[in-house]
């Protein structure tokens, strides 16, 4: 069990603990001259014979060091918030106890301390007053013990407490990657690099490869403390010290702050969708992207609110919301942040991550919002699957979402109903009923395409992926096409994709024309030379040309140059003739065997070259057996 103190400057948290553990707090020189905690301080003692060491976080009550307190908090199981009975509630007792609200931390315990210094009825005035400011919140059934470090009196009450505390502490975090906050860095002569910190999720162990930072530098667990014990494994809900290894690793490099996680779980970001709350202390509303300072794990960054559903924010009040940081941040579904204002003076709110990874456009629109009261109800993965996929009609990342939810894929119980698509970039999760009625629809596009462009085979994928305009990216919508045409319900000839009986054919007024210019086209046609003898213009004939192309009636050679298709096969009967005579093909011999120029012969080699019948080598050219043209009929 980790335990961390909270309360006003000059409480008596630090010698509460001395008088808990038996060990004396605030060990820098500065603490001890000052008489005030400026930094976290840790503790660990065993409570009851046999029982597992419990870590104690002593944490600062200086409103200057709010943000060191912010960073101890971070994962603890019980806080002990701490109150003197002479100064009674302070501003810090205020605020300390609204951070641990917004933080999540499942219990409080109260201790009233000081209290050798007061008479009676002055404790009891203090009790009554921490029972009427609990008495709306989350802790409302926090014990409060009255204690004097200096006298000892209800010390023992205060440790059988935390025993009976402690028996009942149950880990109720997922057993996915593990995840530190690093809070400490320093270096151990012989051993090289320390960071501590609460492991937040996970176990670890020694030999793990892990990567540290926002730049994700590879590092490797050479040794292990947990509970300031040497392990040889750790888990989550315990102080752990890990001695890392790593090329070039420096611990100035290192930084409070930093986090440390295996590479599958690795992704920084700097947009995160969350459940905000403002504190009912704030004077005035919350506006619509204010600056703020955000604390998740131990990391301090700047940044500004995006308010999803509305300009402002009453006091007390919540909303969706989107957090922009200015520095990366490693965050997971579920994760707790404080946001303090521009100048770092006050808690202003804080919120539960909903999504680490949030879209930059439409994060407004109905269909995310949607998304994001799911991901705020569903208890699980596997709860908020289902309805995620029927919100989303383009697909899932699973990789997404094990980062998402620290949830490797293995350990994952999918729903009835939810297809896992294999595509060219990974899998996508989809919604079965929205897979197969994303078929339906590109079929139904395609036969209108097919209405539309009459003398046409079909579109290629790209083109009739612009023109269903189907709300999925390429990858999904090339293993769409892919089992259709698996299930035969698609065709393709060529990169042509068609229905099975579609056969194109032209509209009345092209067959006329194409009647006119089959004659003329017995051998070759120029198109300005078509034109002038149809009477028809340029474009006109151009266009029917390049359909009767696409039908495979004629070839286009060069620009403006078509040839029957009737005369080209003729053409790749003779290099057949040439290549059983001579298999290297010389320019000047197929010439001859056509009777045509040298500038016409080399353009129309170089059709064939286009299309795979022949395959230049120097200044000869190869017969490639394996193409329909170059075996006989």
């Amino acid at each position: 069990m980790i335990v961390g103190t909270a309360g006003h400057i000059d409480h008596g948290k630090t010698a509460l603990l001395a008088a808990l553990t038996g060990q004396q707090g605030d060990r820098r020189r500065e603490e001890r001259e000052r008489g005030i905690t400026i930094d976290l301080g840790y503790q660990y003692a065993t409570l009851e014979r046999g029982a597992p060491l419990t870590g104690f976080i002593d944490v600062p009550g200086h409103e200057r060091f709010v943000h060191n307190m912010l960073a101890g908090a971070q994962g603890i199981d019980l806080v002990l918030l701490v109150v003197a009975a002479d100064d009674g509630i302070m501003p810090q007792t205020l605020e300390h106890l609204a951070i641990v609200h917004l933080l999540g931390i499942p219990q409080a315990l109260v201790a009233i301390t000081k209290c050798d210094r007061v008479p009676i009825e002055r404790v009891r005035q203090v009790q009554a007053d921490m029972g009427r400011l609990l008495a709306t919140g989350p802790y409302i059934a926090a014990r409060q013990i009255a204690v004097s470090s200096v006298t000892g009196v209800g010390i023992d009450t205060l440790l059988k407490t935390l025993v009976m505390i402690q028996r009942e502490v149950r880990q109720q975090r997922d057993a996915g990657g593990f995840r530190l906050a690093i809070d400490r860095a320093f270096s151990v002569q012989g051993a090289g690099v320390v960071v501590t910190g609460t492991a937040l999720a996970g176990r670890v162990q020694v030999g793990d490869n892990l990567v540290l930072g926002s730049d994700g530098r590879p590092v490797r667990v050479r040794g292990l403390h947990a509970q300031n014990q040497p392990v040889d494994s750790a888990e989550a809900g315990q102080r752990v010290a890990l001695n890392l290894a790593g090329e070039r690793l420096n611990v100035d490099q290192i930084h409070r702050g930093d986090w440390l996680v295996p590479q599958w779980l690795f992704a920084p970001t700097v947009r995160l969708d969350i459940e905000l709350q403002i504190l009912p202390s704030e004077e005035r509303p919350f506006a619509h992207f204010s600056p703020v300072h955000v604390h998740l794990g131990t990391q301090d960054v700047t940044g500004r609110v995006a308010l999803l559903e509305g300009s402002q924010v009453l006091p007390g009040g919540r909303m969706l919301a989107q957090v922009l940081v200015n520095t990366p941040l490693q965050a997971v579904r579920g994760d707790r942040l404080v946001l303090r204002d521009q100048s770092a003076q006050r808690t202003v709110g804080g919120g539960r991550v909903l999504d680490p990874f949030a879209p930059s456009r439409q994060r407004r629109s109905p269909a995310r919002l949607a998304q994001l009261q799911i991901l705020a109800g569903a208890p699980s993965l596997e709860s908020a699957l289902p309805l995620l996929l029927t919100n989303n009609g383009s697909g899932l990342d699973p990789q997404r979402l094990e980062r998402q939810f620290n949830r490797l894929r293995e350990t994952w119980r999918l729903p009835a109903g939810v297809l896992v698509i294999a595509t060219r970039q990974g899998p996508l999760l989809f919604n079965e009923h929205r897979w197969q009625s994303l078929k339906v629809a590109l079929l139904a596009h395609l036969e209108h395409f097919h209405e539309l462009e009459i003398d046409q085979m079909g579109p290629d994928r790209d083109r009739l992926r612009r023109f269903a305009a189907l709300p999925v990216e390429r990858p999904a919508f090339i293993s769409l096409v892919d089992e259709l045409l698996g299930e035969g319900a698609l065709a393709a000839t060529g990169p042509w994709l068609h229905l099975p009986g579609h056969r194109p054919h032209l509209s009345d007024a092209d067959e006329a024309l194409w009647k006119r210019l089959e004659p003329l086209l017995r051998d070759s046609g120029w198109v300005r030379d078509l034109a002038s003898a149809t009477g028809q213009d340029d474009a006109s004939v151009r266009t029917l040309l390049r359909k009767l192309a696409r039908l495979g009636l004629v070839h286009q050679v060069v620009k403006d140059l078509f040839y029957a298709d009737a005369t080209l096969r003729e053409m790749a009967a003779m290099l057949r003739q040439l290549s059983a005579a001579n298999p290297d093909i010389q320019v000047v011999a197929f010439r001859d065997k056509m009777g045509l120029g040298r500038k016409r012969s080399i353009q129309v080699l170089e059709f064939f070259d286009r299309i795979g019948l022949t395959r230049r080598v120097g200044e000869h050219r190869r017969l490639r057996p394996d193409n329909p043209l170059a075996q006989d009929d």
